[in-house]
């Protein structure tokens, strides 16, 4: 059983719709432009599943926007928010390999469900919490008309999201020590004892901790898909602060040099792709929002980069994430209004592997 790399083929992507009841609410109708668009990009080269406390007035959203309902499914759900990332499924797949899963067939899928508990108790996850149980049908459904088998695990004894963890396909996980060692997530457990687990569930060779991450705005405590990403198993695409002034840039500096220092599984140096910070943007009150251009999602064929108007700084992270996926086709989409919600693109999506 392994952790398959974001680039691996997929079977559909899923989205958390937004709606009225949600802190989206003053900004509801700038939300649904972003997240339409996102879906129409996600629905041109695979399935979408898109999970709605009202899945007409989501189908509404979206014919609104021009995008056509083809190639999604639609699953009701109550919901407390839309970061899909973080609530959804974190899918193994079985290779065949591992004794203790013996059980098991070569080619089955593992839906792991872990406790999401509102970025360690920030805010309501009740609703949330629940959604992989309320689109456990669903999902297996959709795997089985590809006639692979898709097997529930429970995990809620441990909290864990989504965008806490990356993974290169071969056995190599990449995490935040201020993610997975905040107090409010698994406070029992020490350093050591996270990454036993780490790779007890995802039968991972090792763990690689970032211990400087941080990101003004983010109410995750330093998710890894906000700073750093795997581009291959040996390439790794990260935030870089060149301006001296900015708040950023002693801890991105010391960032930088630890993923200097990391090491692939046979032993050489990373490929680092630098992607620029953004200018600072704001809100209303005047406080800093958690813009990053390594929020990106790799879907099958195409990488979907958030943009934030910022026509220097768009055009270089574009460019960048085009070296870094020469098989890819790169598609900016405007997320300005995801920052206002302490979120972007990859936070709202979770993808899900297929053989």
């Amino acid at each position: 059983m392994y952790l398959p790399s974001e680039w691996h083929q997929q079977a559909f992507v899923q989205m958390t719709w937004p709606h009225q009841d949600t802190d989206w609410a003053p900004m509801l109708a700038d939300a649904i432009v972003c997240f339409s668009e996102i879906a129409k990009e996600v629905a041109k080269r695979e399935p979408l599943l898109i999970v709605a406390q009202d899945v007409a007035q989501a189908q509404r959203d979206l014919q609104t926007q021009g995008v056509s309902l083809e190639n999604m499914t639609f699953v009701a759900c109550p919901t407390n928010d839309t970061w899909a990332r973080d609530h959804a499924f974190i899918t193994c797949m079985e290779d065949g390999t591992d004794k203790d899963c013996a059980h098991r067939t070569k080619g089955e899928v593992i839906l792991k469900d872990f406790q999401f508990n509102g970025w360690g108790m920030k805010f309501a996850a009740n609703w949330d919490n629940q959604i992989n149980e309320g689109i456990l049908k669903e999902v297996k459904s959709i795997y089985e008309k590809a006639s692979i088998q898709a097997n529930y695990e429970n995990h809620l004894d441990f909290v864990l999201e989504g965008g806490s963890i990356e993974s290169d396909g071969e056995g190599t996980l990449m995490v935040t020590t201020s993610c997975l060692l905040s107090k409010n997530r698994n406070s029992t457990l020490n350093q050591q004892d996270i990454e036993l687990k780490l790779k007890k569930h995802f039968h991972a060779n090792r763990v690689l901790w970032l211990t400087e991450s941080w990101l003004a705005g983010d109410d995750t405590d330093g998710h890894i898909d906000t700073v750093a990403r795997f581009c291959t198993s040996s390439s790794i695409a990260y935030v870089k602060c060149t301006e001296k002034t900015d708040e950023h840039y002693e801890k991105l500096k010391v960032m930088e040099q630890e993923l200097m220092e990391m090491r692939t599984a046979d032993g050489n140096p990373y490929t680092l792709y630098p992607l620029p910070l953004p200018d600072a943007c704001f809100d209303e009150d005047g406080l800093r929002l958690p813009a990053t251009y390594a929020n990106f999602l790799i879907i099958n064929g195409a990488v979907l980069v958030p943009t934030y108007h910022q026509p220097q700084k768009d055009d270089m992270a574009i460019a960048t994430l085009k070296k870094a996926f020469p098989h890819h086709e790169v598609v900016g989409i405007d997320c300005r209004v995801l920052i206002w919600q302490h979120g972007s693109l990859h936070c709202s999506t979770m993808q899900f592997p297929t053989l």
